[in-house]
């Protein structure tokens, strides 16, 4: 067979809008990850990184860390800080325009109030965009005997997609929530979501998610699911 151009282009087109990943979502084997819902990027009018859209989509949020509770599947934090004085943080950050503000945190960095985060949950103090960067969450996961995550929070071009990039690359199986992330400039959504549509992860709205944790979506795209059994 040869492939035409528009062959080729509109397979490309169809998994950047349509393309679901095939693996089925099991809530013993998942752990949600929420990224960096701190006050910098949701408290509003707080600091120049506020994040408009994810103090919207927060309640959103909140429902679906509260379904995940409910179904066992572990909730870890994150939260972008000042660690290690800095130094474990990677050197070309600072001539890149994201940093070219004056304004510092005035202590460590907190979760926004709102997000109910609690004590008897992990917390990890990351010092860059993605969750698996010199942290120890993959150990975490392991030792939690996780192979699926699920990505939530801010921003999703940034450290939501960062983190999801390389959760795929450690082996886990990535859900990505559609609109439990968020990003500081909404026309850049959907252009992330469609990448990692097609090549990194499960995108789905929080909904969806839940339906699959509770059994009422037992499979996706209307496949069979792959399901080897396999632990990360």
């Amino acid at each position: 067979m040869t492939y035409s151009e528009e062959w080729v282009t509109a397979r490309a087109q169809a998994a950047y809008e349509r393309g679901q990943a095939s693996f089925a979502i099991h809530p013993e084997r998942s752990a949600m990850l929420v990224i960096d819902m701190q006050d910098e990027f949701v408290r509003p009018g707080w600091s120049p990184y506020w994040v408009p859209a994810a103090t919207r989509m927060a309640p959103r949020l909140r429902r679906l860390i509260d379904h995940c509770r409910n179904a066992g599947v572990p909730v870890i934090w994150t939260i972008f800080d000042d660690t290690h004085l800095g130094l474990d943080r990677p050197h070309a950050l600072r001539y890149l325009p994201h940093a070219d503000t004056d304004w510092r945190r005035p202590g460590p960095a907190t979760v926004w109030d709102q997000m109910g985060y609690r004590d008897d949950e992990v917390l990890i103090r990351k010092p860059s965009y993605g969750a698996f960067y010199d942290t120890p969450l993959d150990t975490i996961l392991r030792n939690l005997g996780r192979d699926t995550v699920i990505v939530s929070g801010t921003l999703t071009n940034y450290c939501c997609g960062t983190t999801a990039r390389q959760a795929y690359e450690r082996g886990y199986r990535v859900v990505f929530g559609a609109d439990v992330t968020a990003t500081d400039d909404e026309s850049r959504q959907e252009p992330e979501l469609a990448v990692l549509r097609k090549g990194f992860a499960l995108v789905l709205p929080a909904a969806k998610i839940a339906d699959h944790l509770t059994g009422a979506e037992p499979s996706t795209g209307g496949r069979r699911p792959r399901d080897d059994n396999r632990q990360a």
